[in-house]
């Protein structure tokens, strides 16, 4: 049974006994999955643990301090399950409070997550060169959550004084995270009850005009002919008035022309992705229909909340930005570029024809940056990802896959059920990436995953009790063989 108030001090004490598992260690491409700055979160507290840098030598051992988090208020003792969340390209500063905390308190769970090998305080080098990047990749990064995860159990055994019991563990993750939490269940069948991957890219992309598809059909007739008509403007004015255009858009630094039309095409995608396309859509229509100038509308609309409200900074756009191996605050900009170039591509080109973005956003643009950021012989071996994971025709068990409707992403993950991995589309006008987790809309972050400023929250309501009827019985099945897999 739950602990309650009146042994509420030895259950703090228990925290702090738990808490000394770690060792004692003071010490964005982020826009496939960037939280909001205020975001609110279960904890912050940072925990450390030693990791192996090289899982597949026999003859390197170096490690180096990996950061994690645990948050332990619902933990059902002795035996409740463990949920690991899985943090992705970006800094991972806490567990976020989104429809995770929900369903710990509904099954009594503990939630742990680890922050990803390079990423944030996770760093094993001094310097970000290529040279050192090499064991930055989706498999190493499995590893480290095998390891840890292995480690977690043995200490928290140790500290309940229990012998070979094991709690039934569960993954969770959105988009890139999403991803891996599936190849965890694939890889790792042993070490979880089962998966979440919602937004889940498992499909490796080379070139991915499916993406800029999608925000045509998410915008509608009257928004997506607005948006190709800035874009028709942009193109044509650039060549001989681009300073100026740059300026008019807070870009100037964004020397590369593809640099910049890339840092546009961004600008439209992030309304349709996170769930605020009245943001973007509205005032472009009224400015098409007032036949007011659309790149200045546009202009207005970038400034004021892709970069104001939402937060992005330009130079994360900018390839001498991207070429710094310092390990800064900036870090994950190169650090994604890095994966993207190497395990996944998702090269955002231009469909031949009704595209929105520019159509010199393409594939050269994107080998070229490959090459100017990273060197010569770096370019992404998506086939070899795809045979490695399975790319949709992923041959796991027991995960789960969501994707919102209007979420660009959706097209690189599993959108068809298949025996034992069920996957639920969210369909609402604002139900875009990681819906089912983060609510409506999706950043900044709705507390809990409030579903309540959806289009259509019940469509959120049924996937999240289609999710928690999966994980009952997974979790069930668990526990009734006393294993932590089935």
């Amino acid at each position: 049974m739950r602990l309650s108030e009146a042994v509420a001090s030895v259950w703090f004490l228990f925290l702090v006994a738990l808490s000394g598992f770690a060792h004692g260690f003071v010490t964005r491409r982020a826009l496939l999955d960037r939280l909001s700055g205020n975001s609110n979160y279960l904890t912050t507290k940072e925990l450390w643990f030693d990791q192996t840098l090289d899982h597949y030598s026999p003859y390197d051992h170096r490690q180096f301090k990996q950061r994690y988090y645990e948050f332990l208020d619902y933990f059902q003792v002795p035996d409740g399950p463990i949920f690991l969340k899985l943090c992705g390209e970006s800094s991972c500063n806490g567990i976020a409070n989104d429809y995770i905390s929900i369903l710990a308190k509904k099954f009594g769970a503990a939630v742990v997550s680890l922050e990803h090998r390079y990423y944030g305080k996770s760093t094993p080098f001094k310097s970000h060169t290529t040279e050192n990047l090499r064991y930055l990749s989706s498999k190493q990064s499995l590893f480290d959550l095998a390891i840890f995860r292995q480690w977690y159990q043995e200490s928290l055994n140790l500290k309940l004084n229990k012998t070979d019991a094991e709690n039934p563990w569960f993954v969770f993750g959105i988009s890139y995270s999403g991803a891996l939490s599936a190849w965890f269940r694939l890889k790792f069948p042993h070490l979880t009850c089962g998966s979440l991957a919602s937004s889940a890219v498992v499909l490796a992309v080379y070139n991915f005009t499916e993406f800029d598809k999608q925000i045509g059909e998410s915008a509608g007739p009257e928004c997506k002919a607005a948006l190709q008509e800035t874009t028709q403007l942009v193109d044509q004015r650039l060549p001989s008035n681009g300073k100026e255009l740059k300026t008019l858009f807070g870009a100037a630094e964004l020397e590369i022309d593809g640099d910049f039309l890339y840092f546009l095409a961004d600008a439209a995608v992030i309304a349709f992705q996170y769930g605020n396309p009245d943001k973007l859509c509205t005032p472009l229509v009224e400015a098409k229909k007032a036949g007011e100038d659309l790149v200045a509308a546009y202009a207005k609309y970038v400034k004021e909340y892709y970069v104001g409200s939402f937060g992005v900074s330009v130079e994360t756009y900018n390839q001498k930005h991207l070429k710094n191996t310092a390990v800064t605050e900036g870090s994950s900009d190169r650090l994604w570029w890095f994966q993207v170039c190497t395990e996944v591509a998702y090269f955002q080109v231009a469909p031949s024809n009704d595209s929105i973005r520019s159509p010199k956003v393409d594939t050269k643009y994107h080998l070229d940056l490959c090459k100017n950021v990273f060197g010569e012989g770096i370019y992404p071996e998506v086939d070899v990802t795809n045979i490695y994971y399975g790319g949709t025709k992923i041959a796991g068990s027991k995960i789960i896959f969501t994707n919102g409707s209007q979420d660009p992403w959706r097209h690189a993950s599993k959108q068809t059920s298949s025996p034992d991995m069920p996957s639920y589309i969210i369909t609402c006008h604002n139900c875009g990436h990681g819906t089912d987790m983060r609510g409506c809309p999706q950043s900044p972050l709705s507390i809990e995953g409030n579903a309540q400023n959806c289009s259509s929250p019940d469509a959120v309501h049924k996937v999240r009790q289609q999710i928690i009827e999966n994980m009952d019985l997974w979790l069930s099945q668990c526990k009734g063989t006393g294993r932590t897999y089935m």
